[in-house]
């Protein structure tokens, strides 16, 4: 009995020693304990790193909240696309961003004839497709005030801008004159033609600088066929509705149809025709 007991004993010693990575079979020697499995780490995707941690009704909420940002991107992609894939977006984007087709120079104190010191606008160039935004833009940055001046001098160019920047000018309550700035800062003649006629035409005052000159002539439609007559009609009559407004004479509409090359209107025409309200000599 004591030496059953004394056997336990040392074998119970033996176990203590070697750390008990072992275990004591009952039939046989000591035999390695069986392996644990270990966690294997299985990839997440973005959404689950995003969402681990939160409740399931909260994850689907981040989850929609994601699927509606990338399908705002997708359709603001989408019509992007479709806007710069118009044949005249690029030359929009150009006129307005990259290389606009009029130029500008601010007078502070031009001496008007006849009246006190005002300041003078002056923009030249073509009229691009860009162009009324471009003078919006250009008025505000002159601090322009009512009874200021814009002074044009161009050989026309975009029918519908020309409209919506005389539009602009009325909107400001400004004046307008045709002519040019030396490089004195003094007021030149000038001329305005075609499109020009029609941004001349916002002026709530319209001087005419002795020399300068104001051109019409017959509007051309890019439309075919039936199409074209149409479009026609409802150009000449969208003109005729804002010659009325800005006070001109429609007989300006009834010159501008009688021929396509540019006809020079002398002073006493304009003024008869109500374009040129307030004429003036060159100083």
């Amino acid at each position: 009995m004591d030496a059953a007991r004394e056997c336990r004993r040392v074998t119970a010693g033996n176990q203590q020693q070697d750390g008990a990575p072992f275990r004591q079979s009952p039939t046989g020697p000591r035999v390695a304990p069986q392996p644990q499995p270990s966690f294997i780490a299985t990839p997440r995707s973005p959404v689950q790193q995003v969402t681990d941690g939160y409740p399931a009704a909260f994850r689907w909420r981040r989850i929609a909240s994601v699927i509606f940002f990338v399908g705002i991107m997708l359709s603001g992609g989408i019509r992007a696309y479709r806007d710069l894939s118009r044949p005249d977006a690029w030359s929009f984007w150009k006129d307005q961003y990259v290389s606009p087709s009029l130029s500008w120079a601010l007078v502070a104190n031009a001496a008007m004839a006849g009246g006190a010191d005002r300041a003078v606008l002056a923009v030249s160039g073509r009229i691009g497709p860009a162009a009324a935004i471009w003078l919006r833009e250009r008025i505000n940055e002159s601090h322009l005030k009512t009874g200021d001046v814009v002074l044009l001098s161009s050989p026309g160019g975009n029918l519908e801008q020309g409209v919506l920047m005389g539009e602009i000018i009325r909107a400001h309550g400004l004046a307008t004159a045709v002519g040019v700035v030396d490089k004195d800062g003094r007021i030149r003649p000038g001329f305005c033609a075609s499109a020009c006629v029609f941004t001349f035409a916002g002026g709530q005052t319209r001087y005419g600088i002795d020399g300068s000159a104001l051109g019409v002539h017959r509007f051309t439609s890019a439309a075919e066929g039936n199409d074209a007559v149409a479009d026609t009609q409802r150009v000449t009559g969208a003109i005729l509705g804002y010659v009325t407004r800005m006070g001109i004479s429609s007989q300006v509409i009834e010159t501008m149809s009688e021929t396509r090359d540019i006809r020079w209107l002398d002073p006493q025409e304009a003024e008869a025709m109500k374009l040129v309200t307030a004429p003036l000599k060159p100083l």
